[in-house]
């Protein structure tokens, strides 16, 4: 039984009447009218479908909308929410989400939800499945501050294993084409053979019918960085027989940009697939005049007839790790092999050298940020390296009286990871101008954490706090960028649409009760690089599946976030989408 198509059927109270029967006779009794669960009042609606906002109320029975209503509603309700004043809105979409982990130690996914995120899309490049048991012994060493036990093989496992804990949001995944790659190739730089191939293929039917929505890739990382566009081809392929899309993180976001976005639209045009380009950008100021031709890019393809659509997050720092500062060629095989050959001291030479300028076949964020003083280090396994967590790269090497290259090195070799960074990359005046473009969505790019307990033992990137209220407040109200009605429309009704998700993304009769309530003119994020841990204000209330999860902005504890599955889903009742 799927959630998708029907939810658990909640007791609805009866109102009984009583009657008198008349001495000369009885009649047929009347009922009353049963009361509605829940009826939001006199909100001001953005529906999600980029239309004007109108003042109405959301009437909700069990999971879903039963009724929206310019003005007010006659009906009557077990529970009654006074929203004048307020916006009402389907619950955000974060396109790109790391919360596959976090949402393990904390299921309430409180950073996005308090921002009114319902529905948390992952699989940048890697999936929770499919895994074989080399890849969850890899998985369980390079755990960091967030430790647990790996209970789920596929990525339907993944997808019960996660309900049957309890989240607050719903979650939805692509198949990573790395994941499936090292599933059968481990994580050298080798080409499949016909037989690996057509077994990846295989793999990506398989989470096709488990309910992924698609392949998504991540082009700059080793392994992932190994497969060529052919290989990619043949897997996305396998998606769109299941009606599933193509995302990515594309080979380049910077000096090879543009020549980027063709390999993207290639594929899609070869496999049928729709695609996105993962947080659309242009890294590196020498890039940042390439925005005019990328653009241009995706435009045309889209009037060919392709869907090409693209997603983003609202700051000029990127987040990611040291890996991305050093020549992929060092990690081919995996992190030992790369923390063994950085302790060779002529590879070592080799790698310092690459890391000054950008790399002409590998993509470098180190470079491209400008070098040691745009580089942020926020996060260490290592407890003894924690001390250096908010300090810029050349100020530990200054302390250390190391080199920059040197500094970095030794810190993935002390680590045992690959040490999470944030690059600072991208230009503000470029930012304004994607946040307005009428194919971008929104994402993170981070996890959903809480600001207590195992997540106060690492930084994080603002986004994982702020992306979408700084959409709200300051990209629409304060710059005027886009309009109240576009920014949602884009974080709601559009990506649901995207991604083929059904009866999701819009304040309508027969959706899903997922649903915000903020305050237009209050919305702010609060996290800044130097103090990520804070809390977006300006959400008042937030409803998943028809069930209150922030009350009066705070969290009410309650876990009713599902697994959205694709088309290609076998448990459709057409069986799936899969050809």
């Amino acid at each position: 039984m799927t959630f998708e198509i029907r939810g658990k059927q909640l007791a609805r109270a009866a109102v009984g009447a009583v009657f008198v029967f008349a001495l000369l006779g009885c009649s047929e009794p009347e009922q009353a009218a049963t009361p509605h669960d829940l009826i939001i009042r006199g909100g001001t609606i953005v529906d999600g479908s980029g239309t004007a906002r109108f003042v109405g109320d959301v009437v909700v029975d069990d999971d879903k909308i039963t009724a929206v209503t310019k003005g007010h509603s006659a009906e009557t309700a077990a529970r009654e929410i006074d929203a004048s004043g307020m916006v009402v809105a389907p619950g955000f979409i974060n396109m790109l989400s790391w919360a596959t982990q976090s949402l393990i130690a904390d299921g309430r996914g409180v950073s996005d939800v308090l921002q009114g995120v319902t529905l948390e899309v992952m699989g940048e490049g890697t999936s929770m499945g499919p895994l074989n048991d080399a890849m969850k012994k890899t998985k369980l060493d390079q755990q960091g501050d967030i430790r647990f036990d790996i209970e789920w093989t596929t990525l339907g496992d993944y997808f019960d294993y996660m309900e049957k804990r309890g989240i607050s949001p719903n979650i939805a995944s692509f198949v990573g084409a790395e994941t499936v790659r090292v599933h059968e190739l481990g994580e050298d730089d080798v080409d499949p053979t016909p037989e690996q191939l057509t077994a990846m293929r295989g793999l990506v039917r398989a989470a096709m019918k488990e309910g992924a929505l698609g392949v998504g890739s991540s082009l700059i990382y080793a392994p992932g960085t190994f497969a060529d566009t052919d290989e990619l081809t043949a897997l996305v392929s396998e998606a769109a027989k299941c009606d599933g899309m193509y995302i990515s993180h594309m080979r380049s976001e910077g000096g090879k940009l543009l020549e980027a976005i063709d390999e993207l639209i290639t594929i899609s045009r070869d496999s049928g697939a729709p695609a996105e380009i993962y947080h659309f950008k242009q890294g590196g100021q020498s890039n940042w005049d390439k925005l005019d031709a990328a653009i241009a890019r995706v435009e045309a393809a889209r009037a060919e007839g392709l869907r090409i659509t693209a997603d983003m997050y609202n700051y000029t720092a990127g987040a990611t790790g040291l890996d991305a500062a050093m020549p992929t060629w060092v990690q081919a095989g995996g992190y030992e092999k790369w923390r063994e050959r950085l302790q060779d001291p002529e590879i070592r030479a080799r790698v310092a050298e690459a890391m000054k300028s950008p790399g002409d076949d590998w993509e470098n964020l180190y470079a491209d940020a400008g070098g040691a003083e745009h580089t942020l280090l926020m996060g260490f396994k290592n407890p003894e390296l924690k001390k250096y967590t908010g300090m810029t790269l050349a100020a530990v090497a200054a302390e250390r009286g190391t080199s920059a290259e040197e500094t970095a090195m030794d810190l993935v070799v002390e680590d045992g990871s690959r040490v999470g960074v944030a690059y600072f990359l991208m230009n503000e005046e470029n930012i304004k101008r994607e946040v307005a473009l009428p194919w971008m969505s929104f994402g993170s790019d981070a996890g959903a954490p809480a600001a207590e307990g195992v997540f106060l033992k690492s930084s994080t990137h603002p986004r994982a706090y702020g992306n979408f209220a700084r959409l709200l407040g300051r990209y629409v109200r304060e710059e005027g960028v886009t309009t109240l009605e576009s920014a949602i429309h884009r974080m709601t009704a559009f990506p649901a649409g995207n991604l083929g998700l059904k009866d999701r993304g819009m304040v309508a009769e027969g959706y899903y009760g997922d649903i915000v309530i903020f305050d237009a003119d209050t919305i702010t994020d609060h996290a800044t690089y130097e103090q990520p841990h804070q809390y977006a204000t300006g959400v008042r209330d937030v409803f998943v599946n028809g069930v209150q999860v922030v009350a009066d902005g705070a969290h009410t504890g309650a876990t009713p976030g599902r697994a959205l599955r694709g088309a290609g889903w076998t448990g459709w009742p057409d069986g799936g989408a899969c050809k």
